[in-house]
């Protein structure tokens, strides 16, 4: 299975100078939780998710409408490719902890989104027949993106 047969398309995404409340309104309308970040040749720059927006705004009491995309997004995003094999994609969001991939061209433009939330819409239960896409290989990333960020002990 590819990255292609399971990603969304086409993404929504902002540019990094749209202001934080744009950006908001998109997430929630979209309902989505991230955003690939665009430049004007429709290139992937960066990735914003609401968490993102959340500590931002939060850390330094600041109004959405007065900060914009690019000071509050992640600028080194992990990608893939819409010919990579899906489980080289899970293995990609499982190290770089991320639960979503923007989908680029070989020349950086934006095609989709691949989600670990969507892949479970895809995925069948192993019954013995190994599908192309488990369960088990979307819990699997899961539980390696979800590690590090659960400490014993501390609040989920």
């Amino acid at each position: 299975m590819r990255v292609q047969d399971v990603m969304t398309k086409p993404a929504k995404y902002c540019t990094s100078g749209m202001n934080l409340a744009q950006a908001a309104e998109l997430l929630w309308t979209a309902g989505c939780g991230a955003l690939p970040v665009v430049d004007d040749h429709q290139d992937v720059i960066g990735i914003l998710t609401d968490r993102d927006i959340c500590i931002r705004l939060g850390t330094n009491n600041c109004r959405p409408s007065e900060v914009t995309v690019a000071e509050a997004m992640t600028r080194r995003v992990a990608v893939c490719h819409p010919d990579d094999d899906i489980h080289s994609a899970l293995g990609t969001m499982r190290r770089r902890k991320v639960r979503r991939l923007p989908v680029v061209s070989s020349g950086g433009k934006l095609q989709g989104i691949l989600c670990l939330s969507e892949l479970l819409l895809h995925a069948r239960h192993d019954d013995g027949s190994r599908p192309e896409l488990s369960y088990e290989d979307v819990v699997g990333a899961l539980i390696g993106i979800e590690l590090h960020r659960h400490p014993k002990g501390e609040c989920a």
